[in-house]
């Protein structure tokens, strides 16, 4: 084609797309399709900027599918029973199915009606709630579900904002879509907060009613079901009729939507409100030393919060089985208390516990004190103000009373005037009522003490009591105070030379013992308790029960120190030097290390690890304490399958040789037999222990029991002095253990304490150590003629002559009983004397 021909042409390349381009440029023009535009743009913009602001960084809802809250630690008894818990917060979990089904439905009517119906988000609630709002000059009211809720408590917090409730709508529709109707309310109803630091409608039906959700009357159901919009309005006395008012309007709702009848109705309108002042009593909550020991040792294993781990004390939801004996427990708190105060008693007032100020804001100030006494009806108040014939005082309850200054009249210690001369306001004193309103000064003992009760057969620890009382003084004195043991370690010393060839027949010189200490510090001569010299030759057994400290010294000389220490530090009782002094009990220890060590030597020298906690579990009742921990197979049988009863092999290494356990066991009988625990000879039953009194005398102990239970018990000042010469293990120590025997063991059968296999019981002269023939044991216990244990082959050998078969006479007493005040002194004052170390 010519050139000139082909120039009057056009050509144009045109591609699908552009067809689409040309169609969305031609509508551009048109002013609604721009508007359209803008439209769609900005609505993108809303969601995407929505999605920035709302709904970043939500928390997941796939974590409410394995949601665990934190629940308390719950303590069991030695028999199953709950006795405390550790909780900062009343929990308790449930699942749906254990809720009532009327329960459900009372928290139905009052918070969402319409749950099963809508999908989280209530629309038609909401608009109500505008309308109402809108149109009243009140409160603004809210259309939350029990969705939202459940967001707000588990996922979110509890910001007042538009913000906080659009993303708890978002998430609503989030839980709806991965949990169905039922699990939502089962987080619900373990989790809303009700007042009375309870979570969960478990929880506060304990606090509010004292009893389980399937025990609630109808009337009791509807007012827990009031109480998500107000808890600390509607749980108080005072704000009864808006509650009443609240109750009866839910009970209402129930009848309209036909879930009760209008008699139901009716009738629970008519009841009132009946709230328990005193919580859950379901649980006994007996605290103490024991309790708080147990919480420490848990804090120890498995940390105190949630933050600590999934098995915190205080979030675990642990249930821990103890070894605690309610009736022990009881009967050594009363006992030590009471020897406390029996020995306080005459000293005068030891002056205020504590102080606050005394000012309007008292009241909160004693409160938040925690000091209290469970001790005869005493209780702690504060001084408010003080005139010439009377003090004001006041009670962290509120209560007001008069404090008479002639029931103030008892010496000040420290400064020798009146007690009421010396209070001042905002002293915290212990008073008891002598009538309506009016209250006698008391005083808390300055010396203290600790005691631990303990199964020679397992180490279990029954009861443990580390003081007055744990709300005064927290310091636990059976587990942490390290005192002198005074006497009570010489047991141990005598079992060494046991083992190193001695005998309880073994005569010992109870003489003068010195020992050159070099040029710069000469002698060192030990005395008896006492300053009472010697008295002669006598056997280990004598030495043992009158525990004579020259016998006992010059045995530790002749075995040496070096295996005495061995064996105190194998028993668990302390690292100590290697010193003389050492075994007259120079060095230290706790009472629960020597209760522990008297129980082993009870249990044949056999390992015994003291101990409060048998088991823990987790919340799903896995035993997750002791490691080790294995069950008893067959031992929760329903019925017998005719083989054996399971038996339990002897656990623990043998510390020591059962003869030499046994020996020093039965020497420690004629301690209280006819030695210093001599007080304890008329409660009738087989019992072995020992005294101590130490140096001043600072601290005075007793340490001993039966087969079946051992006690230790201490009294001392907790910054060590001197009690006074009067003060000793056997008439200040061993009366408490036998106050608590008394209170405690009484209705036990008497067992006697079982050789091990091996010993031979041979009768000897008591004095002399002879061997006897043709003479027998009688029931004095001053008897001549006793059982000595002896291991094989180093009983007495036979003699023909004539001199060591007849009983020797009990040679003429040696030493003179000391005079003291205008009275003479009894035997059994001489024998209590002889205990300690000088």
């Amino acid at each position: 084609m010519p050139s000139e021909t082909m120039s009057h042409f056009r050509y144009r390349l045109r591609r699908d797309g552009n067809a689409a381009m040309s169609w969305f440029r031609e509508m551009w023009l048109r002013r609604w399709f721009r508007w359209l535009g803008y439209l769609i743009g900005v609505g993108l913009l809303a969601l995407i900027l929505g999605w920035i602001v709302f709904a970043r960084n939500l928390p997941s809802v796939d974590q409410l599918r394995d949601y665990e809250p934190p629940l308390p630690t719950m303590v069991r008894d030695g028999e199953g029973k709950p006795v405390h818990s550790y909780a900062r917060e009343r929990r308790v979990q449930l699942e749906y199915s254990e809720y009532p089904p009327l329960l459900v439905r009372a928290y139905l009517a009052a918070e969402d009606r319409t749950f099963f119906e809508h999908g989280g988000i209530d629309y038609p609630g909401i608009v109500s709630a505008i309308i109402t709002n809108l149109t009243n000059s009140g409160r603004p009211i809210g259309a939350s579900t029990i969705t939202q809720q459940v967001a707000k408590n588990l996922l979110l917090t509890n910001e007042v904002s538009y913000t906080r409730k659009i993303r708890e709508a978002i998430l609503a529709k989030r839980i709806e879509a991965a949990l169905t109707k039922e699990q939502i309310l089962e987080l619900y109803l373990n989790e809303i907060p009700l007042g009375r630091r309870s979570f969960g409608v478990q929880a506060a039906a304990r606090a509010y009613f004292d009893k389980d959700v399937d025990q609630l009357a109808l009337h009791e159901m509807a007012f827990l079901a009031i109480l998500p919009k107000a808890p600390e309005t509607y749980g108080r006395a005072r704000n009864a009729d808006k509650a009443m008012a609240r109750r009866n309007f839910v009970l209402s709702e129930m009848f309209r939507n036909g879930w009760i009848t209008a008699a139901q109705r009716d009738a629970a309108q008519a009841m009132p409100l009946g709230l328990s002042e005193t919580g859950n009593k379901a649980v006994a909550q007996v605290g103490g030393y024991y309790m708080e020991e147990v919480r420490r040792q848990l804090i120890d294993q498995f940390g105190e919060t949630p933050d600590d781990g999934p098995l915190s004390v205080y979030g675990g939801g642990l249930w821990v089985r103890t070894a605690y004996d309610s009736k022990m427990q009881e009967a050594a708190t009363a006992a030590l208390r009471r020897g406390l105060v029996r020995y306080d008693t005459g000293k005068g007032w030891s002056g205020p516990i504590a102080r606050i100020e005394a000012d309007e804001q008292w009241k909160s100030r004693l409160a938040s004190s925690f000091i209290g006494i469970d001790y005869d009806n005493w209780r702690v108040a504060a001084v408010l103000s003080k005139s010439a014939g009377e003090a004001r005082i006041g009670f962290a309850n509120g209560d007001i009373g008069r404090l008479p200054a002639g029931a103030a009249s008892m010496g000040y210690r420290k400064t020798g005037g009146s007690a009421f001369s010396a209070m001042r306001p905002g002293d915290l004193i212990a008073v008891k009522a002598t009538a309506p309103g009016v209250y006698q000064l008391r005083n808390i003992p300055e010396v203290s003490g600790g005691m631990v009760v303990e199964s020679p057969h397992s180490g279990r620890i029954y009861a443990m009591q580390g003081g007055f009382d744990v709300r005064l003084s927290p310091f636990n004195r059976a587990t942490q105070a390290e005192r002198q043991p005074g006497s009570t370690i010489k047991p141990f010393v005598y079992a060494t030379a046991l083992d190193n060839g001695m005998t309880p027949a073994t005569l010992i010189v109870d003489g003068p013992f010195c020992v050159y200490q070099g040029a710069s510090l000469g002698n060192k001569c030990f005395r008896n308790y006492g300053g009472a010299g010697g008295s002669g030759e006598h056997t280990m057994r004598w030495g043992l029960e009158q525990s004579r400290n020259l016998m006992t010294v010059r045995t530790a000389s002749q075995v040496g120190m070096e295996p005495i220490v061995e064996t105190i530090k194998t028993m668990g009782i302390g690292q100590h030097e290697p010193y003389l002094s050492t075994a007259l009990g120079a060095g230290t220890t706790t009472v629960e290390r020597m209760t522990n060590a008297f129980s082993m030597l009870a249990n044949h020298g056999r390992e015994l690890k003291p101990r409060l906690i048998d088991y823990a579990q987790d919340r799903r009742g896995k035993v997750i304490f002791p490691k080790n921990w294995r069950p008893c197979d067959g031992c929760n049988m329903k019925d017998w399958d005719g083989r054996p009863m399971p038996r339990f092999a002897p656990s623990g290494k043998q510390l020591m040789d059962p003869l030499t356990a046994y020996q020093v066991v039965h020497m420690l009988e004629g301690v209280v037999q006819r030695g210093t625990a001599v007080r304890l000879r008329d409660l009738g039953v087989p019992l072995f222990g020992k005294t101590g009194t130490t140096t001043g005398p600072k601290d005075v102990w007793f340490v001993g029991g039966s087969p079946d239970v051992v006690a230790g018990v201490y009294v001392g000042f907790d910054q060590p002095r001197n009690m006074g010469g009067y003060a000793q293990g056997g008439s200040l120590a061993a009366p408490i253990f036998k106050d608590f025997f008394l209170g405690a063991l009484t209705d036990a059968p008497p067992v006697p304490f079982i050789a091990p296999k091996g010993i031979r019981m041979v009768r000897i002269d008591r004095q002399s150590g002879r061997r006897v023939y043709g003479s027998w044991p009688g029931t004095d216990p001053k008897a001549a003629i006793i059982w000595e244990a002896f291991k094989p082959e180093s009983e007495p050998r036979r003699t023909i002559r004539e001199e060591e078969i007849k009983p020797v006479k009990t040679p003429k007493r040696q030493d003179v009983p000391v005079q003291q005040g205008n009275g003479r002194r009894t035997d059994a004052d001489f024998l209590d004397d002889r205990g300690g170390i000088i």
